[in-house]
């Protein structure tokens, strides 16, 4: 997949001559936003930048949705559980989660 405006590097899709991801701009058109919202949250791109990420993303839909969900799923099977990342502040939560619970049963 070539495109003058997306650039495959790293293992990952970018917009050519930057370092915003694809993703980025997906995930954002995903959620609704409108390409000029999208400039607002990318300063350092050009419009033309923004539609032809949207346009390279339309038009091969089904391997970067793959994609996505391929990084997606990589990236939860590789996050460390709070309680081993940070037993302390596990415990904290733990203890706060069991004082609210004790005060919701007083009321």
């Amino acid at each position: 997949m070539h495109s003058e405006y997306i650039e495959q590097r790293n293992g990952g899709y970018y917009v050519a001559g930057t370092r915003i991801s694809l993703d980025s701009v997906v995930y954002s058109f995903n959620e609704g936003q409108s390409p000029e919202a999208i400039l607002e949250d990318f300063p350092a791109l050009k419009r033309a930048q923004i539609y032809g990420a949207i346009a390279f993303y339309l038009d091969h839909q089904a391997e970067i949705d793959k994609y996505l969900e391929d990084t997606e799923r990589e990236f939860e099977g590789q996050a460390i559980p709070l309680e081993q990342a940070n037993p302390a502040l596990w415990a904290k939560i733990q203890r706060a989660k069991a004082e609210a619970a004790q005060g919701q049963r007083r009321s």
